[in-house]
Parts: structure tokens; sequence; C-alpha cells
């Protein structure tokens, strides 16, 4: 009896260390893609009567490939890793300065790592040809459950919602100015060329629509989000909206899903006040400038 005991005991030791090294194993990979709305932006230029056809095509198709980006997702059990997939300008598309100006603002480049079980995260990051490594920990969101269901990629999803903050570097949800707030604040330089960063406002925050599948238990999902009991299929914010595409678990190939280790580490709120210092010493000194600014990029916030 004692030795049914004993490897009782053994056995259910076993049981529970195969198990425990099973989910340190368990890796997914997610594909994301992600639109954010820019008709705001294709009227001004469709306005403007000294564009010829040719540059509003090339302007179109860099707008393009600033707004419309895939992105994939390496997570485990505890961390992720979010960048996104690496594309090749075309020619000549890099020579538009508000769209590379968009382009830095809007976060290109950069790995975000993301680790639920510490609840922090790490984005290294280009601005201004210098490299920075911000370091903090995870907003939490208070999610609200909601009832309605939808099936994503033939996975079960569940809607949720929440209410983000938001500060000056969410460029990628700004709204245009109106024309009578125009009015009121270029009165008195009616003959004074505005930038693309003089056109736009932002607000202090923005509600989020999230969709995701308890069939993948893990506390991930694109970008900074995270926080629901299941693996976050979709996200919208009422200006970008970021679908999951494919999804592999267990793929044959691991990532190594590590923070990047390069840069001046910053927080998050030091490298946001940098960002947006430059940003109005930038449109200071080139106040007749119909575009171009500071290049860099990064990701997250």
């Amino acid at each position: 009896m004692n030795s049914r005991k004993i490897i009782g005991v053994v056995l259910g030791l076993a049981l529970g260390l195969c198990a425990q090294a099973q989910a340190q194993e368990f890796q997914g990979m997610a594909v994301y893609a992600s639109k954010t709305s820019s008709a705001e932006m294709k009227d001004r230029f469709k306005n403007d009567k000294n564009m010829t056809p040719d540059r509003q095509k090339q302007i179109e198709e860099r707008m393009k490939s600033i707004f419309e980006k895939t992105f994939i997702l390496n997570f485990d059990k505890s961390a992720s890793i979010y960048k996104e997939e690496e594309k090749l300008d075309a020619p000549g598309q890099g020579s538009e300065g508000r769209m590379k100006m968009m382009s830095s603002m809007m976060g290109q480049g950069g790995t975000l790592y993301k680790n639920v079980k510490e609840k922090n995260y790490t984005v290294d990051k280009e601005f201004m040809g210098k490299s920075f490594l911000v370091k903090d920990s995870l907003v939490k969101l208070n999610w609200k459950l909601e009832g309605e269901t939808r099936l994503i990629g033939g996975y079960n999803a569940f809607k949720a919602t929440a209410v983000v903050a938001m500060n000056e570097t969410d460029i990628g949800s700004f709204r245009p100015r109106s024309d009578e707030e125009k009015r009121k604040e270029d009165a008195e330089e009616k003959e004074k060329k505005t930038n693309l960063l003089d056109q736009i406002k932002a607000p202090t925050e923005r509600v989020v629509t999230a969709w995701y599948t308890p069939e993948i238990p893990v506390n991930q999902g694109p970008d900074k989000y995270w926080g629901l009991p299941g693996l976050i299929l979709e996200i919208n914010d009422g200006k970008t909206v970021i679908l999951c595409s494919k999804i592999v678990l267990n793929p044959k190939e691991k990532a190594v899903i590590k923070a990047a280790t390069s840069g001046k580490v910053i927080s998050q709120k030091d490298y946001d006040a940098t960002v947006v210092k430059k940003t109005k010493e930038y449109r200071e000194n080139n106040p007749r400038s119909s575009g171009g600014g500071p290049g860099g990029g990064g990701r997250g916030r």
C-alpha cells in the first residue's frame, strides 16, 4: 500500500512537471493587419490645386504605406513581442517630408515587448537620429465584458470595451481642426501656410472595442493591448482597426521572446515629453514649411 502511494506521488509530480514544461514551451504566432483612416488627409491633398495627378498618386501610395501595416505577434503564456513586418519602400517614397513626419509620429519601427506576468513593457525607438529604450509599466485597462459574440477566423470571439486616455503623441487618433477653429487661430496670419501638424488636434480619450477568444487562453493582444481572458483578435479605437488574419499555435520554429536592450533607457512619460518638445521646436523653427520634420520612429505608449 505504501509502495502504491509512493508510486502515485511520483507519477503526480512527474505529470505536474510535464504540464509545467509544456506550458513554458507553449508559443503562438498571430499576424495582424492594421489600417488607420486617412480620409481627411486624402481630402486635403485632393483640394490642393497646385498638386499634379502624378504627385497626388505618389503621396497616396506613401500614405498607404503609413496607414496600412502588417504586424507579427509572437507570444507565450507570460510575454510577447510585437513588430511590424519589414517591407521595402517603393521608389520615390522616401522623400515626402510630411509623410515621413506622419510615419515617425505614428510609431514606425521598433519591437514592443510585453510581459503580462510582471506587468511591464520595453520598446526600442528611433527619434531625431537617437536611439531610445522605453521601459515602463503596462497600463491596466478597465475592460467591460459585453454579451456580443462573433466568429473571427474560425474562433469564437467575445466583445469587450474600454476607455483609453490619450496624449499628444497619439497622432494616429488626431482629428483635423474644424474650419471655424482654424479661422480663429489663423486670423492674424491669413497668408501663413500651415503645415500638417497645425491642422490636427488631439482628443483626451477614446473608446476601444476589442474582440478576444478564450479558445486561446493567453492574456495577450496586439500593440499595448492586453488583460482579457483570451487572445485579442481585433481592436477598433474608432480610427484604427487591427485585425488578426492568421494564427499558428506551437510553430516548429520558436521565436526568441525577449526585450530589446539597445538605446538610452527612458520612461514613457519622459519620451513623450521629448517628442512633443522637439516637434514644437521644429514647427517654431520652420513656420512656413509645408511639411517635413524630425525623422525617427517608434511604437507604443
